[in-house]
Parts: structure tokens; C-alpha cells; sequence
């Protein structure tokens, strides 16, 4: 099978991101996998390093970079909000709060879908919001399977400590009571890419005077099978 697009450059930087796939490589690595010249490998490493396309680890050797998770997220962005619409509504009908959907963006988390509280007190979060990821229950799920750099990076100055990050992993889900807002609670739970990464958090927010001082007792359960019922809603359509 010819892997040949026709396009030089672009062809031998795929060679040097397939040779990546496997894990940390060093240059003599590399080289011997694309079975490129050292020079070529050298230069197109370096520029890949540039885009983000490719990173350095401690020990100096290359791997896939930041910016590859990035566009895997948009790519499935799209997916994740066609099949929001439904779980967000049955979630809101079912708890009688709004629902949402986030995805991290930077410093910062989005909100990508949404299911509003028709009538009464409620916590209205429009589509497009931008919120800390410094402090609320999705921000907590959002950080909590991070590696560890940008875990520590993360608990820098929030609101949420690593025990509360600690207990989030453990049950698979988050709370919080005023940290975003006074007088606003949630309840939040991660949305698995097929790759198993956490890529978004879905949630229930509105009044503690409704939603209680322990909000995860009242509605953990129902939030968490709108997780997983959207999980596997982008695992099927990687198939």
C-alpha cells in the first residue's frame, strides 16, 4: 500500500508523529523509524515542537504534544453536543434543575450545551459561558483526572483543595456549595472521550435551598448515569 500522499513534508512529519504514537523517543529513535536522515528528522521534530504538534519530556525525548489532545477534543466536541440535547433535558426533567455540559478551554471552562429550569429560581448558565475552572463542582471533575503538573497547577489558588479533588476520583463525582456563587450548588460528573480521558463534565446546578447542603446525596446517581449514558454515546460513534 502506497502511504504516499504526494505531499513531501507532510508525509515524512506523519512518519515522525506514527513513530511517536508508541511513547517518549529519542532522535536515534526516531530516525530509525522513519528511516529518515538525521538532519530531516532533527528539523521536522523541532518544527512539529513548535506547533505543539510535539512536546520534550524531562529526559529530552520527543512525544505527542498538547496541541493533539486539543484538536482530538474539537473533533469530538461535535459529537458530545449531538448527543447532549436529550440527556440534558431527561437530566433537568428528572431533577427539576438546569443541566450543562463543559469543556475546558485553557484557564477556563465552557459551557457547550445546556437545559434550562423553565420557571423559578434557577441557575441560568447560556450556551458560550466562560467560567473559573478555579472554583464549582464541574471545574473539580474537569481538573481531577489531570496529570500531576497540571493538577498542582490547577489547585493554585482555587477554591477546592486536593482532598476534595481526591474524593471526586474516588466516587467519580463532584459537589460543590457557593464556590462558584454564593448560594448556588452543583453536581457534576465526567464525560469520557474513547480514548477514556475525561473531555467534559456534565452538571446540575440551582439553589442549596433546593438542592440541599449535600447535594450528591439528592442527585449523584442520576448525574452520573447522564455521564455515562454520553460516554457511551461517543464511544459508539468511534466505532
Amino acid at each position: 500500500m502506497d502511504n504516499s500522499s504526494g505531499v513531501g513534508v507532510i508525509d515524512k512529519a506523519a512518519l515522525v508523529l506514527d513513530a511517536l504514537e508508541a511513547g517518549p523517543t529519542t532522535l536515534a529513535q526516531l530516525v530509525a523509524a522513519t528511516g529518515l536522515a538525521r538532519p530531516t528528522v532533527h528539523r521536522l521534530a523541532l518544527a512539529l515542537v513548535y506547533h505543539r504538534l510535539v512536546s520534550r519530556d524531562m529526559q529530552g525525548r520527543f512525544v505527542l504534544g498538547s496541541r493533539l489532545v486539543e484538536l482530538a477534543s474539537a473533533a469530538g466536541e461535535d459529537r458530545l453536543i449531538a448527543a447532549a440535547g436529550p440527556v440534558l433535558l431527561q437530566l433537568r426533567d428528572s431533577t427539576g434543575e438546569s443541566a450543562q455540559i463543559f469543556r475546558r478551554q485553557g484557564d477556563s471552562r465552557v459551557c457547550v450545551a445546556s437545559a434550562e429550569r423553565p420557571i423559578g429560581l434557577r441557575d441560568t448558565i447560556p450556551v458560550g459561558t466562560q467560567l473559573t475552572m478555579k472554583a464549582g463542582s464541574a471545574a473539580q471533575v474537569l481538573l481531577a483526572w489531570e496529570d500531576h503538573e497540571r493538577l498542582l497547577e490547577g489547585l493554585h489558588n482555587a477554591r477546592f483543595t486536593p482532598t476534595v479533588l481526591a474524593g471526586v476520583r474516588r466516587r467519580g463525582w463532584g459537589q460543590s456549595l457557593g464556590e462558584r456563587e454564593p448560594g448556588v450548588a452543583s453536581v457534576s460528573a465526567p464525560v469520557r472521550g474513547p480514548s477514556g480521558r475525561v473531555i467534559a463534565a456534565v452538571s446540575i446546578s440551582g439553589p442549596i435551598e433546593r438542592l440541599t447542603r449535600q447535594p450528591g446525596r439528592l442527585h449523584a446517581e442520576i448525574v452520573c448515569n447522564a455521564s455515562r449514558i454520553l460516554t457511551e454515546a461517543l464511544r459508539k460513534s468511534n466505532d
